[in-house]
């Protein structure tokens, strides 16, 4: 028997037509050097509608790839619309690529188009002359075009200027690609994520959901996350959906800036990495800065470490731990705490510190790293999570490393994790991060977060390093905060594990760094940690 119900298809049109039409008087805010710039969904409409009409003129059509090198602003988020609403495919290209990378990604998509931010102008031009598939650059600025030796160029407000405000869109397949991501390729070269616009539609409801970030008409969403990693977490499509006031930082992400913006923006619900709310809490707890409208704080990336949580709890702030990659678009769990869990205790405050339950919509499992047998859900038991579901990928653009994907449909995710009887995700490492030590395991994010609960540490970092007898033993890397700097010792370090984590987990070397190096995304970059360890001279510690 079929239902009577329409194939009505899940595209990115419907969010368009219900922002500008439901909330027309909705702000859109964005930090700009010269101050702030707001305008309304009514003429963000309009704008993505002149926007679309100018790149039918420009040649655009269904399927072509049109790239973005923007920070998150107003005229990032017009891009986000107008292009798959066209039809055509948006592909964010990470402003923080090496230019191999950054090359190869643009080629690799085939863009058609390129829109590029005057401030990160400089960036794209290292690889000026490299990039046979781009026959249009737009530069997003205000005033005249700068002289770069990108060309040929138009100015982004002088190509609006001309068009109309209105834009008859086509009939679209929800199937078809919508926007399409890179991994950050920090083991090898980006592979490309294309998302559909059911898929974004679907992980959009799913954002939103009361047991996941609860977005309404009454948020203020401040993505920090940046538009070019996985969509900003589907923030600024879900935000949109629900006709939220949406506040964008640009490339202003200091701890200052974001805290002004904050406050002055009212914003309910801002989002970023754990290094990003790291460096604002040390603002706040040194300037006594409140932050009164925040209900919560979405975290992802990486594990929040629970000295973090706990900071931002004493000033009043909530964390919501998430996780996902960008083959997930990007949400995959959120640690919203069950009912009967939330009673205030020790128990409620660790169940916030892990990565949280499946949204609906995804099902996960565990695999054992070795053996791939499915391991239970125990809270011990410990395996590479495989995930699927409707805005999961079920493979690479260009059908690149297929292993990643089992034969049965299930993604490979690499993060290695418990799950507990109450359906909790607990991750423990990536797999290619663990350290294997004696023929056992050490979680490298296990013991960076024991170390980051140390008063006088910033960031830590922890790595497995060649040992002739163990095979390897994991040595930190830690930055100390800065009134502790030349402060802290090795044995300080060691004496505060040794009643948190097993004695044959303690590092071997505390080395202290004045900054740990992240990859594009924000993230600890282990690889580079380990090219340097590599280069330097083991300190004479012994395991035993």
């Amino acid at each position: 028997m079929r239902s009577t119900m329409p194939d009505f298809p899940l595209t990115l049109q419907h969010f368009l037509w219900r922002s500008t039409t439901l909330y027309p008087d909705k702000e859109i805010v964005t930090r700009r050097e010269q101050g702030i710039h707001r305008y309304h969904y009514r003429e963000f409409g309009e704008r993505v509608a002149r926007l679309a009409n100018a790149l039918k003129g420009l040649g655009v059509g269904p399927g072509d790839r049109v790239g973005t090198f923007a920070w998150n602003n107003y005229r990032h988020l017009e891009l986000y619309f107008a292009v798959p609403c066209t039809g055509a495919v948006l592909h964010t290209v990470n402003l923080r690529l090496f230019p191999e990378h950054l090359e190869f990604v643009i080629n690799d998509a085939e863009d058609r188009v390129l829109f590029v931010d005057a401030s990160v102008l400089p960036a794209l031009e290292r690889v000026a002359g490299k990039l046979p598939t781009v026959r249009q650059y737009v530069c997003l600025a205000d005033g005249p075009l700068p002289d770069s030796p990108l060309k040929p160029m138009l100015s982004y407000e002088d190509l609006l200027a001309a068009q109309p405000t209105v834009y008859a869109w086509p009939a679209l397949d929800e199937r078809e690609a919508a926007a399409m991501c890179y991994t950050s390729g920090t083991t090898g070269k980006p592979k490309g994520v294309v998302y559909s616009h059911r898929s974004a539609f679907l992980h959009s409801f799913a954002v939103a959901l009361t047991d996941s970030m609860g977005l309404s008409e009454a948020d203020s969403v401040l993505p920090v996350v940046p538009m070019f990693h996985a969509n900003s977490w589907g923030l600024a499509y879900a935000a949109t959906m629900v006709g939220a006031k949406l506040v964008f930082p640009d490339r202003f992400i200091d701890p200052a800036s974001l805290a002004t913006l904050i406050r002055d923006e009212g914003v309910t619900l801002p989002a970023g990495v754990p290094t990003v709310w790291i460096s604002l809490l040390q603002y706040l707890e040194k300037t006594g800065t409140q932050l009164p409208s925040v209900r919560i704080i979405p975290c992802g990336g990486s594990a929040i470490p629970p000295a973090l949580m706990d900071g931002m709890a004493r000033r009043g702030l909530t964390m919501l731990h998430a996780w996902g990659m960008t083959e997930t678009s990007p949400v995959a769990t959120i640690s919203q705490v069950k009912r009967a869990l939330r009673d205030g205790s020790e128990v409620e405050r660790r169940v916030r510190l892990k990565q949280g339950l499946p949204v609906p919509g995804v099902e996960l499992r565990l695999a054992a790293v070795d053996t791939g047998a499915i391991q239970p859900w125990d809270g011990k038991a410990v395996g590479e999570i495989q995930v699927r579901g409707p805005w999961v990928t079920s493979g690479y653009y260009r059908g690149v490393d297929p292993e990643r994907f089992t034969a049965d449909g299930w993604l490979r995710t690499g993060d290695v994790a418990n799950v507990d009887r109450e359906g909790y995700v607990q991750i423990v490492d990536r797999t290619k991060d663990l350290v294997k030590s004696g023929g056992e395991w050490i979680s490298s994010v296990e013991l960076e977060s024991a170390i980051m609960g140390h008063p006088k540490v910033l960031e830590a970092a922890v790595i497995g390093v060649p040992h002739p007898k163990w095979q390897e033993r994991p040595v930190a890397y830690v930055v100390p905060k800065p009134e502790h700097h030349g402060a802290i010792t090795q044995d300080e370090i060691l004496t505060y594990l040794q009643p948190l984590v097993a004695k044959w987990w303690l590092p071997d070397e505390v080395r202290f760094v004045d900054e740990i190096p992240k990859t594009s995304v924000g993230k600890f970059d282990k690889k580079v940690l380990r090219e340097i360890a590599a280069r330097q001279v083991p300190a004479a510690i012994p395991s035993e």
